[in-house]
């Protein structure tokens, strides 16, 4: 999808195609700033091994966001285990690909702690329950849950189920999450299209978020 000197891609990721939408889009594209849905602590993250988590750590997040990230990556790596594909493998496709080829990288989402920490303040004791009572009817019901494979980026009719089932079970959630996020990352890119009016620039952003970015990025 694109917009004057924008074009976004939505991934997913831990799915193999996003790998290679990413570097079809780079080597199509041929774009002089490669803007991620990354801060700076996830992206050097991407390149260290995990260390000992801190009890200054937690403090700083809150406990609720720090349980909530753990659980996160930890059901990220499992999925992505299934499908042979490391978290955040279509990131660090692009910017290995970027510094090959003297591509700029700009970071556009929130930073983590920030996200984190909005996360335990806003959470209520309803959306907790909902997120137990959504787990145990994972583990339990018979019923098939929306399926989609792994190993590719979800259509957009599923993420857009997916999304309305946060919006409504997790409100707050979805605000934090999502929302705001979207806003931040959106007006980045409207600050990079602005400031770089003859220079290709090419987004690439969770799936989840590509329709609502380009939607805000475009006003």
């Amino acid at each position: 999808m694109g917009y004057e000197n924008l074009t976004i891609i939505g991934t997913s990721h831990i799915a193999r195609q996003s790998l290679n939408d990413v570097k079809k889009a780079i080597g199509e594209i041929k774009p002089d700033i490669i803007a991620l849905e990354l801060d700076k602590r996830r992206f050097y993250s991407l390149f260290k091994k995990q260390g000992k988590i801190s009890i200054y750590a937690i403090k700083k997040v809150g406990i609720k966001g720090f349980v909530f990230s753990v659980i996160g990556a930890w059901a990220e790596k499992k999925l992505g285990k299934i499908v042979g594909v490391a978290p955040g493998s279509e990131m660090k496709k692009a910017i290995k690909l970027a510094k090959k080829h003297n591509i700029q990288i700009a970071l556009i989402d929130q930073d983590i702690e920030i996200t984190l920490k909005k996360f335990s303040k806003s959470i209520t004791w309803k959306e907790k329950w909902n997120f137990l009572v959504d787990m145990l009817k994972a583990i339990f019901s018979k019923k098939k849950a929306i399926e989609f494979d792994l190993s590719t980026v979800p259509s957009k009719e599923i993420i857009g189920k997916l999304i309305e089932n946060v919006k409504e079970r997790y409100p707050n959630v979805y605000e934090v999450l999502i929302e705001e996020r979207n806003i931040i990352m959106a007006e980045n890119i409207k600050k990079i299209m602005e400031e770089n009016k003859d220079k290709k620039i090419l987004a690439i952003i969770g799936a989840g978020h590509e329709d609502e970015i380009m939607r805000l990025a475009a006003q």
